[in-house]
């Protein structure tokens, strides 16, 4: 059984009964980043709130908010240009579900990151979590820099509508090109 095989609970209410607020959506987001992890959801929900404390909902950056309370564990940022960095990070979001992904070469090699970019990596990582029933997620970003998070396969149109309620400009890793 994989864990998309899996039934996960996500119905915590932190808010009132308004569940079209902004802090509704990000912690459905944050559910969907960390699944079959509350615990971690939680603690990322926690860190979002003390970050954007009281801005107003139309000011909040929701993306660079929950990058900055969940980077390295939920979501990755790096410079496109940085290939080490970007296997370490997408290594280290796959190894939370026990996922090791084939990158095609020795990723400790000069060569191997003189012949791939971010877009290839990206693919590569995509095509090797599929199949385990997660998708990898890429958000725009207003520089040379590559930023996203993993996602259970199933929550495919769940996610779609989600950034799309919260303003992320969002694709899967294998539209990226």
């Amino acid at each position: 059984m994989t864990h998309s095989d899996d039934d996960f609970e996500t119905g915590h209410a932190f808010h009132d009964d308004d569940d079209s607020s902004l802090e509704a959506h990000v912690w459905q987001l944050l559910l969907l980043i960390n699944p079959g992890d509350d615990d971690t959801a939680f603690q990322q929900f926690a860190g979002y709130r003390d970050v954007v404390g009281d801005t107003p909902d139309d000011e909040v950056d929701v993306a660079q908010a929950v990058e900055q309370v969940a980077d390295w564990r939920s979501t990755f940022h790096v410079d496109a240009d940085d290939t080490r960095a970007l296997i370490q990070a997408l290594e280290e979001l796959s190894t939370r579900w026990n996922i090791d992904i084939d990158w095609d070469g020795d990723t400790d090699e000069d060569e191997f990151h003189a012949d791939v970019d971010a877009a290839d990596l990206i693919g590569i990582a995509y095509d090797n979590l599929a199949p385990h029933g997660y998708t990898l997620w890429v958000r725009d970003t207003d520089d040379d820099s590559v930023a996203g998070w993993m996602t259970l396969s199933r929550d495919t149109e769940a996610m779609r509508e989600l950034a799309t309620e919260l303003g992320v400009h969002l694709r899967r890793g294998n539209e990226l090109g």
